[in-house]
């Protein structure tokens, strides 16, 4: 059994912090969103996955160590002068994945308890040319909206309808089971949608299934969508490395903390905390509702409040970071210094002054 990870994207909404990584190697609980999927879909009997990347996230993955968890892992590159969109890498990448059996393919950037057996079987029984694994959301225009007869199939899909206007909240979950034919529809080496120009082609004409599952579900495109899958599975996992403390630390849970993590006297951790390897807090920190990714320090007395702290950053004594704020990678935060609510800071920039008001800083 074969899966294809589509990983081409660009990760805009998630800037600063996607300028240095696909969104696909995001850690949640600090295990890469990836490793995640390869160890679902080894628990569902898939055996190879191909993954569509663009050159960046290709080599960024190459090269960050984690378990392929049994998996034989491949690529298939989408050309630089243009992307292929979410249909056209499964095109390119026919010959990898061949005509031999029904496939799996996946957004990269969706973390899903889908029972991937239960997709393939629904899809057989069916005999459908697509089957969209689908789950229900309060706002479903952000997403493709399906309409289900009482067999299963789908009568009308539509792409992000507008707010108000969706025909049902059963939206597109983002992993799919499809037959070879399917690349009988995709047209080679250009950009195609395969949820604005094929599905809705193949509802039209009665070869498009659905398949609703009840478990859990995050597209962690916004960085609140981000911090609410961490809050959500810290309070799922209970074995976690022992903690290096120096002198008196209150720890609030849930939070999760890497291996190497150190925390000096007095400092308050949590709730809703992920602390990623070697991250080094200094003494009278107060962090809450906050991700901090690996060998980041956090200096003394600082107050850290709805954060997302990048890799190896440097945080001045008595700092206050707001909810909202995002410092990318190798960001520099001097002492005494103030960053508003929702204020971003790009890659290996050296913040001196306050930052009073939400703005970009590149």
């Amino acid at each position: 059994m074969k899966a294809v990870i589509l990983a081409g994207g660009f990760g805009t909404r998630l800037r600063p912090l996607s300028c240095t990584r696909p969104k696909i190697l995001f850690p949640i609980v600090n295990k890469p969103l990836l490793e995640w999927t390869f160890e679902r879909l080894a628990k569902h009997n898939v055996d190879e996955v191909i993954i569509a990347a663009n050159f960046q996230s290709e080599t960024a993955m190459k090269q960050h160590r984690m378990s392929h968890h049994g998996l034989k892992v491949k690529y298939s590159r989408d050309p630089p002068s243009e992307p292929l969109g979410s249909g056209g890498p499964i095109k390119k990448a026919e010959r990898l994945i061949g005509h031999e059996d029904s496939f799996l393919t996946l957004n990269g950037d969706v973390f899903a308890d889908i029972s991937y057996t239960e997709l393939l079987e629904k899809h057989r029984k069916t005999k459908a040319l697509a089957t969209i694994a689908l789950t229900k959301v309060k706002e479903p225009s952000r997403y493709g909206v399906a309409v289900l007869d009482k067999n299963g199939r789908i009568q009308e899909f539509i792409e992000k309808p507008a707010k108000g206007k969706a025909p049902s909240n059963l939206i597109n979950a983002g992993a799919y089971a499809l037959n070879a034919e399917i690349f009988e529809y995709i047209p080679s080496g250009k950009k195609v949608s395969i949820e604005r120009e094929i599905f809705t082609k193949l509802a039209q004409e009665g070869k498009l299934y659905g398949h609703v599952f009840e478990g859990l579900w995050f597209d962690i495109g916004k960085p609140e969508d981000y911090l609410q899958v961490n809050r959500t599975l810290m309070n799922m996992i209970s074995n976690r490395p022992k903690l290096r403390v120096k002198g008196k630390v209150t720890i609030k849970n849930p939070v999760a903390f890497d291996k190497g993590v150190r925390i000096a006297e007095r400092s308050v951790i949590g709730p809703n905390a992920v602390l990623g390897k070697n991250v080094i807090i200094g003494k009278n920190v107060h962090l809450k509702e906050t991700t901090v990714f690996p060998q980041t320090v956090i200096s003394d007395f600082c107050s850290i409040n709805g954060a997302i702290i990048g890799d190896n950053v440097a945080i001045g004594k008595r700092a206050k970071i707001e909810r909202g704020c995002i410092l990318g990678d190798h960001v520099k935060i001097g002492d005494n210094i103030t960053l508003a609510a929702g204020v971003s800071v790009c890659p290996a920039k050296e913040i001196t002054k306050s930052i009073l008001t939400s703005k970009n800083i590149c």
